[in-house]
């Protein structure tokens, strides 16, 4: 099985993404530039132009279709702790995304899943610990956790929507939200802008978070309860799971607290070929992020997690921004109905990273 995911990656490891095209036809210079620049072209010749983008909306959600088909919804409803994106579907309408919880609510079956971990929904940010709080987990599950006792929950809430926007090739939504101490405190401001598009095999999520400290300075800590997460849905999680990254890492022990620009899923979900990856923008902070990627399903990037990741008590992740000041960080989500080779993502990777 290593073999061959070896033979998919197409390279077996190297510094970074943005040279494993040129390893892998063994060329250097301009010659491997544009061998780069084909291999990039190729990929999207045969592929639909972009659909257009429909965005409805309702109470305390958005819809979101592309091509007149139902991809997501952007949820912000005020009675769960943060906003998140569910279920995630591919171009062909394949939910490859975990099924619960559905606002705050579990079944006895979900309880039995491996990894039940509630607060993991299909895709969401947060952190474990921002200024001592836990955005990571949910205060509405405390009673599934063991240890999370000693820590309080913090909260977001909606400030406002403010853009919604259809589009022939592309849709976009920004909404504002106040992280919330327990007794409703404001401790910073933080803006998500997701960016939805496709075609006829793949759909795309461009996600910018922009977290203000205007309220004091803020500290996120060194934990690896964090940070952007994809739940997937368990045809994608282990036994079933096959994970890679830009430097030609493969499965968990391999990926899991390494720096790295990207990293991909894939499987068969209801009979097809899936490709499911989440790639760092050079611009995002403390860019090549760290990886809380696992088996089981939880794809997270967590830049902050680097004492726990290396198990170093010496080392130190944390980070404070300033009062006045900002952090953003920035990932673009892939799904795809296809087996991408490491070859194919190192050039979407260069192409997402050079198209602004």
């Amino acid at each position: 099985m290593a073999e061959l995911r070896q033979k998919r990656s197409g390279y077996s490891g190297g510094a970074d993404s943005q040279s494993a095209v040129s390893r892998l036809f063994g060329m250097h210079g301009r010659k491997s530039r544009l061998v780069r620049s084909a291999a990039a072209m190729c990929m999207f010749c045969g592929l639909a132009a972009a659909a257009p983008v429909t965005l409805k909306r309702g109470e305390g959600k958005i819809d979101v279709s592309i091509d007149s088909k139902p991809f997501t919804t952007y949820y912000f409803n005020k009675d769960v702790a943060k906003p998140y994106l569910m279920p995630l579907r591919t171009a062909s309408g394949i939910v490859i995304s975990r099924n619960f919880p559905i606002v705050n609510a579990v079944t006895a079956a979900d309880q039995k899943t491996r990894s039940f971990e509630p607060h993991q929904r299909p895709l969401y940010f947060a952190h474990g610990d921002i200024d001592g709080l836990n955005f990571w987990s949910e205060e509405a599950f405390s009673r599934y956790y063991h240890g999370h006792d000693r820590q309080a929950y913090g909260r977001m809430a909606l400030v406002q929507v403010d853009e919604v926007k259809d589009g022939a090739d592309a849709g976009t939504v920004r909404a504002r939200f106040h992280l919330l101490a327990p007794g409703g405190r404001v401790i910073a401001d933080e803006t998500q802008t997701f960016r939805f598009s496709g075609d006829n095999r793949t759909r795309i999520i461009d996600c910018e978070f922009v977290v203000e400290a205007n309220q004091g300075p803020v500290t996120f800590g060194d934990t690896k309860e964090g940070t952007f997460a994809v739940r997937l849905g368990p045809e994608l999680s282990a036994p079933h799971d096959h994970m890679i990254n830009s430097n030609g890492a493969q499965g968990e022990p391999a990926i899991w607290g390494k720096p790295a620009d990207w990293v991909e899923y894939s499987g068969m979900v209801s009979g097809k070929s899936v490709s499911v990856a989440v790639f760092d923008h050079p611009k995002s902070f403390r860019h090549p992020t760290t990886w809380h990627a696992r088996a089981y399903g939880l794809l997270a990037a967590n830049p902050f997690g680097l004492r726990e990741f290396a198990n170093d008590p010496k080392k130190d992740g944390s980070w404070t921004v300033p009062e006045g000041k900002s952090l953003t960080f920035r990932y673009r989500v892939i799904i795809d109905e296809s087996s991408l080779s490491g070859a194919q993502l190192a050039a979407m990777y260069r192409q997402y990273t050079e198209s602004e």
